[in-house]
């Protein structure tokens, strides 16, 4: 039976309440942006007053560290100490996560004396990290914790703490961990950035780690990765006619023909660009050598260069093929554009 004192469906008033729960979203996201703004900021100005000799011990106490950075965590805290591990381990700092109540269970046979561990509770009084504790301790491993209070079990029994306080969660009923967590994951990101900066990090270290990522592909392909060889180069001797070159370029594709003496050593490059800049004044090819029409002293790179350092030369003199020479000054392979496309490096 309808309910004749019910409000009548209408268009606008359907509107109206979809804009209000749009604009509610958006206030609820902008308010939780500025209170996880706010902790970040209230974190720095403690890492620049209260905390710096803390967070100094703390990254003196990382670099000595002879073994790994074993980094722990549960719950929200857990996920967050996953991330933190990750970002050492891919820095430069060898370092591994342990769940607390897993450790309790055999796993913490992997930690030895000569790591580092990180403890991360907001609280400082989980339960699971708390019992590991005195066997951390008795191994002689050096703790670091970050919790939200300087008096916590947690805190007083590390050897340096690092304190995560804020003001209050993003969450409207201020439970959820959301700017403790922002706060603990900022914090993790500024020790291991102090870190690899004062083990002197470099790009090509952090390739090595990441050897499947685009910087990788960057810096650790060489071009004697990428270039052709053996029967794939196109090459001629100076007396070849041009029109056998035209040939040899055609075969091999790569609008281009190396020209090289009897030893291998380059004398000159002959290009399609070339060809089409002849066609302008010549109409017979067949009495015309390569030697009489090529580029003498072409540009080339050596094959234990990098490939990105190939990549330079091209967009610096708008080439498109290069030549590669071996120690000996040799053509031992080229390079085409397409081949660093291919590979990734561009």
């Amino acid at each position: 039976m309808n309910d004749l004192n019910a409000t009548p469906f209408n268009e606008t008033t359907a509107n109206d309440a979809s804009s209000t729960a749009a604009q509610r979203a958006v206030q609820l996201a902008s308010a939780t942006l500025q209170i996880e703004a706010d902790a970040l900021i209230a974190l720095q100005n403690r890492l620049n007053s209260d905390d710096a000799t803390n967070f100094s011990v703390a990254v003196r106490m990382l670099l000595s560290c002879n073994g790994r950075v074993v980094v722990s965590g549960i719950g929200k805290s857990g996920h967050i100490a996953r991330k933190i591990s990750a970002t050492f381990a891919s820095t430069g700092t060898p370092s591994f996560f342990i769940h607390p109540a897993e450790a309790a269970h055999g796993d913490l046979g992997m930690v030895t004396k000569h790591d580092v561990f990180i403890a991360i509770s907001y609280s400082g009084e989980a339960a699971e990290l708390i019992a590991i504790l005195p066997i951390i301790k008795r191994l002689g491993v050096k703790l670091i914790s970050l919790t939200g209070n300087p008096q916590s079990s947690l805190a007083k029994l590390a050897d340096v703490h690092l304190n995560l306080h804020v003001d209050k969660e993003a969450c409207p009923l201020n439970l959820a961990p959301t700017a403790s967590t922002t706060v603990t994951l900022a914090l993790g990101d500024a020790l291991a950035v102090a870190v690899l900066d004062a083990r002197g990090f470099r790009e090509e270290d952090f390739a090595r780690s990441h050897p499947g990522g685009a910087l990788g592909r960057r810096l650790l392909t060489y071009v004697k990765d990428v270039m052709r060889t053996g029967d794939a180069i196109p090459c001629v001797t100076p007396d070849t006619q041009l029109t056998t070159a035209l040939l040899e370029i055609t075969k091999k594709g790569m609008a281009m023909t190396a020209v090289i003496d009897a030893e291998r050593h380059i004398v000159g490059v002959f290009t399609d660009g070339d060809l089409r800049r002849l066609m302008e004044d010549v109409r017979d090819f067949t009495q015309i050598r390569i030697a009489d029409v090529m580029h003498k002293n072409p540009r080339s790179i050596r094959a234990e260069q990098l490939a990105v350092e190939a990549v330079e030369v091209m967009e610096t003199y708008r080439i498109n093929q290069l030549l590669v020479t071996d120690e000996h000054g040799k053509l031992a392979g080229a390079l085409h554009i397409h081949d660093l496309t291919r590979a990734k490096v561009i």
